[in-house]
């Protein structure tokens, strides 16, 4: 549907059209044929963009009427304004032929119009085709190009809708990667601990197994989530991104491992992308502490300022070493170098191991 100013637009060049032929005629012809040709011409010009051929065909009859009538010294401008509506809105197939045809009809009517009516002297008629074939031609060719402008910025509408889908879900298999990582390490670390205390002490080993059952229950509640967001087109009734409310969770996690995991959190207010990505990265940080960091104590400290947000991640163990842990610290670096940010992932001064990432409090700002 045509918006509404457009619609208005075409209002007042109808009553415009309306009243400027009317003005032209001299009471030489019964008022009811000037008004059945001034009805062709104007109140059809309101339409065209809902049905430009058949406006096209009234209006070109019109005013034909109205050039051997002689109600008019400007002849054919609403056949030019109703052709710019054919250009922009009919396919070529059949926006070309109504062209052609209106052009044939125009320049045959006006070689043989009779001289009162356009012509004065010989070869006025072929001059004033041509003009007029130019004028014509021209709103046709602006309403064309008009057309194919808009078929182009939809077509990049499109390609940017499928790009910020590819890129949702590569968020998502990210998201998926977190939580499997995560948790399989929890429940490969107390699947080990069931395993060799299960004989000396079955009291450990059930509560190992308890922790494996509830670390289970809730990676699956949290693969639902991310799954669904694929198979639902508003995202209704999903459970909301985890963010820096969560990290207690993850501590207490680590702790079920064994780690002793002390937590400092700036809780100030955040965008959304960002408390999901402090979340991330604290997960990948801990899952990386209970793999390989052969660790025993572990601390978060998760600070903001007016600038930057940084995130700490220091455990006293050895650290991933050579082949381990590396998809967990490229994906750290993933999220980081996203937003623009600055990452490191090595030997602590004081010994162990330390991950340090430094966040853009605005990513928009820096975007642009």
């Amino acid at each position: 549907m045509p918006r509404i100013h457009l619609i208005l637009a075409d209002a007042v060049v109808a009553v415009a059209a309306t009243a400027a032929y009317f003005g032209f005629q001299d009471g030489g012809e019964p008022l009811w044929v000037v008004a059945l040709v001034v009805a062709a011409i104007g109140p059809p010009l309101a339409v065209r963009r809902r049905w430009p051929l058949p406006v096209l065909g009234v209006v070109v009859l019109g005013s034909f009427a109205a050039i051997l009538l002689d109600l008019t010294r400007e002849p054919l401008l609403p056949v030019a304004y109703v052709l710019y509506a054919v250009g922009l809105l009919v396919p070529a197939a059949r926006a070309v032929p109504a062209l052609v045809t209106t052009l044939i009809a125009t320049a045959s009517l006006l070689l043989a119009a009779p001289p009162n009516s356009l012509a004065d002297t010989p070869g006025t008629g072929l001059a004033a085709s041509l003009v007029l074939w130019l004028f014509m031609s021209m709103a046709w060719g602006a309403g064309r190009m008009m057309r194919v402008l808009r078929a182009r910025e939809a077509r990049r509408e499109v390609q940017r809708a499928e790009e910020a889908l590819s890129g949702e879900r590569l968020r998502i298999a990210r998201e998926l990667h977190d939580v499997v990582a995560h948790s399989m390490s929890l429940i490969a670390v107390k699947a080990a601990v069931a395993n060799h205390v299960a004989e000396q002490d079955p009291g450990e080993a059930r509560d190992a197994l308890r922790i494996i059952e509830e670390t289970s229950r809730g990676t699956l509640t949290e693969l639902r989530r991310l799954l669904g967001v694929l198979r639902s087109p508003d995202g209704a009734e999903l459970a909301p991104t985890p963010g820096i409310d969560d990290l207690g969770k993850l501590a207490d996690h680590a702790r079920e491992a064994g780690i002793e995991v002390t937590m400092r959190v700036d809780r100030s207010e955040l965008p959304e992308s960002l408390r999901l990505s402090v979340h991330r990265i604290v997960q990948e940080a801990l899952t990386n502490v209970v793999k390989h960091a052969a660790a025993k104590h572990c601390e978060v400290v998760v600070s903001v300022d007016e600038r930057d947000l940084r995130i700490e991640v220091t455990d006293d163990g050895r650290g991933p070493g050579a082949g381990s842990g590396g998809h967990g610290l490229i994906g750290m670096r993933e999220r980081v170098m996203m937003y623009g940010g600055a990452f490191e992932a090595g030997a602590a001064p004081g010994g162990g191991f330390r991950v340090s990432a430094r966040l853009p409090r605005d990513p928009d700002e820096v975007r642009r």
